[in-house]
């Protein structure tokens, strides 16, 4: 049996690889869930994890562990909720989904919404970029730290005054 994902395939972008569409994709099309590890630690971070909640953490597999940011995604993720087979309740399952029509060749893009404290400069290129990969909601609050920091780093520091001989 073939797990070789109908919608995708794993291709080169300018800093790694990247996630492309194999055939024109209809906007709200489930384009699979998200396979990996689950782990269960709270200080875990990776280049690719997803936050399940809690303590948990999904590394994913290929070919999603390529869904690159842009700040004017063409995809999203979501979540579903799991059960064991005893009825126990499982780590939600994630799903990628296309928010517009997608044609052939496009690369599929999310928006990783990352915290302030851990945003890193965006260089997505798209017309709406916020500069930074960080949640919108999050935004102003990076943007005021930065400008603080760039104003304490500008101040002259205060010369000590020679010792005396």
């Amino acid at each position: 049996m073939s797990t070789a994902n109908p919608w995708v395939l794993v291709g080169k972008v300018t800093f790694g690889k990247g996630l492309f569409a194999k055939q024109d994709i209809p906007q709200g099309t489930d384009l699979g869930q998200v396979t990996g590890k689950v782990i269960d630690d709270p200080e875990y971070t990776s280049n690719y994890c997803i936050d399940l909640g809690d303590s948990l953490s999904l590394e994913p597999r290929t070919p999603f562990r390529y869904l690159n940011h842009r700040c004017e995604p063409n995809c999203s993720l979501y979540l579903l909720d799991a059960a064991y087979e005893d009825g126990s309740p499982a780590p939600s399952e994630v799903h990628v989904e296309a928010l517009t029509d997608i044609p052939e060749g496009a690369e599929l893009t999310i928006d990783y919404q990352w915290s302030a404290d851990g945003a890193i400069e965006c260089l997505c290129g798209s017309n709406k970029c916020r500069g930074w990969i960080v949640a919108i909601e999050e935004l102003p609050q990076l943007l005021k730290s930065r400008a603080r920091a760039a104003k304490k780093a500008s101040k002259p520091k205060a010369k000590s005054a020679p010792k005396p001989r």
